[in-house]
């Protein structure tokens, strides 16, 4: 397994995988690697000949008071979960490599990056999309994956390929879980053991949504009520509970074909985000 620091290592060492008419996968992460991200390499080693995985805490889609300064970061740890995982190559370059300065130019996706957690987090994804298309110009991946958790990043990023005409493949993964239901992330290292406790009431409330769903209730109110009682019970703070639709994150009926309820929630300071698919049967 290799490890690039260079921007331009990087480049060269795909366009001669490329050459070579290699299909190289890419999947972006922030480190402090779970099982989640091990999901991702995975289909990503099956999907591409090299697979890279760029490891990079990205200060652009960080506000003022959020958690960059402290964002988990553990190297030697992710390095070995990455080499057993059949990674090809981490790239991690410094913040140096990555926003040379003075950098001047950012990529948006407009209305899609104003709402759910882009109310909460203004600009957030304004850096999200603007270092994943770095990364892409870099990687030069032919197929990228992308967690499901973070739903709107995943909606936000597939319409920025489809809009820019970026020849790469984006496929989205689903969400993996601890065995008690939370949703795994990086952030869970923040959670106190009562506020880990707490933090069950998002995934059990989707769960219990999700029933009454499959018994034939497609009441959008009611199901949103469901998931934000079982959060308020808990003392969580509610950011928002919300029936979207897939493609266009609008309010929608839990009638749509592409219904799904996403959910964003304070424990304690930690900023926790889950959705559950309304698949019709």
């Amino acid at each position: 397994m290799k490890i690039v620091t260079s921007v331009h290592e990087m480049r060269d060492l795909s366009m001669k995988e490329r050459s070579k008419n290699k299909t190289i996968a890419l999947v972006p992460t922030m480190g402090y690697l779970h099982e989640g991200h091990l999901s991702l390499l995975k289909e990503g080693r099956q999907r591409g000949d090299m697979l890279v995985m760029s490891l990079f805490v990205n200060p652009m889609q960080f506000g003022p008071k959020e958690d960059l300064a402290k964002y988990p970061r553990d190297f030697e740890r992710d390095k070995k979960i990455a080499e057993r995982a059949g990674t090809d190559v981490i790239f991690c370059p410094d913040s140096g490599q990555m926003y040379p300065g003075p950098f001047k130019t950012a990529v948006e996706v407009t209305e899609l990056s104003g709402v759910l957690c882009g109310k909460t987090r203004p600009g957030h994804f304004k850096g999200v999309t603007t270092v994943v298309m770095k990364l892409f110009n870099i990687v030069l991946p032919h197929v990228a994956l992308f967690g499901e958790k973070d739903f709107q990043q995943l909606v936000i990023i597939r319409q920025m390929v489809k809009d820019l005409n970026i020849p790469v493949e984006i496929i989205g993964m689903p969400i993996i879980r601890e065995p008690d239901g939370l949703a795994r992330s990086s952030r869970n290292i923040y959670l106190s053991a009562d506020e880990r406790r707490s933090a069950l009431s998002i995934s059990r409330g989707l769960s219990k949504a999700m029933d009454t769903f499959k018994t034939g209730n497609r009441n959008s109110t009611e199901l949103i009520s469901i998931v934000k009682n079982e959060i308020k019970s808990s003392g969580l703070k509610e950011d928002y509970v919300e029936v979207i639709d897939e493609c266009t994150l609008e309010p929608a009926s839990a009638t749509a074909n592409n219904a799904r309820i996403v959910v964003a929630a304070y424990a304690g300071s930690t900023r926790l985000i889950d959705n559950v698919s309304l698949e019709k049967e």
